[in-house]
């Protein structure tokens, strides 16, 4: 074998972010609850009856998986009553701008 022949190993996907990626597209109120907090819609309460059919217990679901992969973080106020309220993270900031670009993609292909 010749010393300038390049071994080239296969490539595979990245496991985190893909597993990341499917995660939030694989539930269904992932991309409605970036829709509420880019319209200003802050608290979880607001939420459900911003939505129809998004129950208390499946949006604390979802929002607790956007916190454990660090797309969103919440926010408790030391109040009475208690007031907690989420926000996208810096990092979250740029995992919606990739989720903005798989979109348009897919509108050009649809297209």
């Amino acid at each position: 074998m010749n010393n300038n022949e390049k071994f080239i190993s296969r490539k595979s996907p990245p496991e985190r972010s893909a597993r990341m990626v499917e995660t939030i597209y694989g539930c269904k109120w992932s991309l409605t609850v970036y829709q509420l907090l880019a319209s200003g819609v802050q608290r979880p309460g607001e939420m459900v009856r911003c939505v129809e059919g998004l129950s208390t217990k499946v949006l604390n679901q979802c929002l607790k998986k956007n916190i454990e992969f660090g797309i969103l973080d919440k926010v408790i106020y030391n109040e009475l009553p208690p007031r907690v309220e989420y926000q996208v993270t810096e990092f979250g900031q740029k995992f919606l701008h990739i989720l903005d670009e798989l979109e348009k993609l897919q509108q050009e292909i649809d297209a």
